[in-house]
């Protein structure tokens, strides 16, 4: 009875123990052997004094980086307008879909861009029926921004509107009756209001598409040379040490950015304070004048554009799994099974790919999920930013930089105490997962957490209960709907995960639906390579509409 009873009130920080100590051996381990692998100054200053990488490498990272970021916000605006002004049916679906940047396997996004802008894809084949084409729209600088304004646009979207509705429509009312018409009281009332949610937007789109791998590979290849596809390069042809040299550099860089996002974020935070929102105006109803006839056809021509965007490459997807060239098919299909069942060993399978996918994201929610509420629960309890700082680095480093620490340590082996100790590479792949997700869970529930009274805790102590029965108890039942968002959340991004995975299941059995798509569709093969992409499609569609069930939900700032 003792020990249960001195395990109860200890056992918050015996899980926060725990929780380092794994964060310690799955993320700041590898890591820590990448920065060992890049040896001394020297080697660093090799490569910062190479204009290959300062002209070619990092250069065309950061330009690329930049686009992108100028075409997500030019696009994902108009639609955080529409979503915070107007009502309309199917609103709050919309709103919802703006979640997509992290349910969103990315290899996904290149081939839906591959079916739908290919030279044998579904706009050249509708060119070609009426005589016209085919057009090389793909493999270009200008394929891979829209690819990324795509992914990220829905992110810039999401932070704006929830920027826009907590303006105080009071202010603007104000300023109104003082005489202002509509441009001068947006310019000078809710401009100063958005602008720090745009930076927030821009800055985090630079940063996701700066360390961006499988839309660049897939889109670009090696002609377009970003510092990730560069460094998978050399970890292929075994050059781990310069590999390893990039790979610090590219952290460094996003780590002082993701410190600037979060000092930003923490002052926005600080800042916010109540308001009354500003009335939403029916879409189809109401139109007076010649202006707002204007803006709504505007509305309309931007929602068919973006509809274009973000559904065509998706249905491209489905369309060119079941079209062969005389028509609907299902031989592509039929090669997955045969595939399957009479492949060579060393061929991928897609039933293999499946199972491991799915083995895999059991295997991350059963790490994450509980690394994630420890940390918002430690996070809330302690109060310090060095809880958040960890529980957010995983942010800041690259799937492909955790990839080759846990494949130059994990997996190839560490010494101790006269033994090699190994992992195979399945576990390694469900560590780099769970790294992955488990900040996603932190965040779900954190909010959660903070909402609760803490009148109900202190009376549950009052009555005798130890910390860790009142969060048992009290606490996480509270919180179940971020629980359950946060645990979909987990499973989803397993289910997509391609940057780690690719590093991590090459010449391996291990390998996951991102990486079968991707070599399907090396092989120039795109029928198989849309077949596999429909199965990842369906298979992150029904996560997505668990999380959109569950009330889960994704707030930033």
């Amino acid at each position: 009875m003792g020990v249960r009873h001195w395990l109860e009130r200890h056992a918050l920080s015996l899980l926060g123990v725990a929780t380092t100590a794994v964060l310690a051996v799955l993320f700041y381990f590898p890591v820590a052997i990448v920065f060992a692998d890049a040896g001394s100054p020297d080697a660093f200053l090799d490569v910062l004094t190479d204009q290959f990488y300062i002209n070619e490498i990092f250069r065309f990272t950061a330009w690329q980086a930049f686009l992108s970021t100028i075409a997500s916000v030019a696009i994902g605006l108009p639609g955080a307008y529409v979503l915070s002004r107007y009502e309309f049916p199917g609103r709050r679906t919309i709103r919802s879909l703006t979640i997509i940047p992290f349910v969103m396997p990315s290899i996904l996004v290149a081939i839906g861009f591959v079916a739908m802008f290919g030279q044998n894809g579904v706009l050249n084949d509708a060119l070609g029926i009426v005589g016209l084409g085919p057009y090389s729209l793909l493999y270009n600088l200008p394929a891979i921004v829209v690819a990324h304004a795509f992914y990220n646009a829905p992110l810039v979207a999401r932070i704006t509107n929830a920027a826009w509705e907590s303006v105080d429509a009071r202010e603007v009312e104000t300023a109104r009756s003082l005489g202002a018409g509509r441009f001068r009281a947006f310019r000078d009332v809710l401009v100063p209001q958005l602008l720090p949610a745009i930076l927030t937007g821009a800055l985090l789109t630079f940063i996701f598409t700066f360390m961006s791998f499988p839309i660049v590979l897939a889109l670009g290849g090696f002609q377009f040379q970003t510092v990730e596809v560069w460094i998978y390069a050399l970890v292929r042809d075994l050059d781990y040490s310069e590999a390893a040299v990039l790979a610090v550099l590219e952290t460094t860089l996003s780590l002082v950015l993701t410190y600037a996002y979060l000092r930003y974020e923490a002052r926005q935070t600080a800042a916010t304070r109540a308001s009354r929102p500003l009335a939403r105006k029916r879409l189809f109803s109401g139109v007076r004048g010649l202006s707002e006839s204007l803006e709504r056809a505007g509305i309309l021509v931007y929602f068919l554009a973006v509809g274009i965007l973000f559904l065509g490459p998706l249905v491209s997807t489905v369309l060119e799994s079941v079209t062969g060239p005389n028509g609907f098919t299902l031989r592509y299909y039929e090669f997955l099974v045969t595939r399957q069942v009479s492949g060579a060993s060393f061929q991928t399978k897609p039933g293999v790919a499946v199972q491991n996918s799915l083995v895999f994201g059991v295997g991350t929610l059963l790490i994450a999920l509980p690394m994630g509420v420890v940390i918002a629960v430690l996070s809330r309890a302690r109060g310090t930013r060095l809880v958040e700082a960890i529980a957010m680095a995983p942010f800041a480093v690259s799937g492909v930089m955790v990839g080759l620490g846990m494949l130059r340590g994990l997996v190839f082996g560490v010494p101790i105490a006269g033994t090699r100790i190994q992992v195979g590479g399945a576990v390694a792949i469900v560590a780099a997962h769970a790294v992955a997700a488990y900040p996603f869970v932190t965040r779900n529930v954190a909010p959660m957490f903070a909402g609760i009274d803490p009148r109900m805790v202190e009376s549950a102590r009052a009555l005798g209960a130890s910390r860790f029965r009142s969060l048992m108890d009290i606490e996480l039942p509270l919180v179940a709907a971020g629980l359950a968002a946060g645990a979909a959340f987990a499973f989803a991004i397993s289910i997509g995960e391609f940057d780690s995975t690719v590093i991590l299941a090459t010449g391996s059995s291990s390998y996951t639906m991102p990486v079968a798509v991707e070599r399907y569709l090396g092989n120039r093969t795109l029928g198989p390579a849309t077949a596999m992409g429909t199965v990842l499609l369906a298979v992150t569609a029904v996560s997505f509409v668990v999380i959109d069930r569950l009330g889960g939900r994704w707030e930033n700032g």
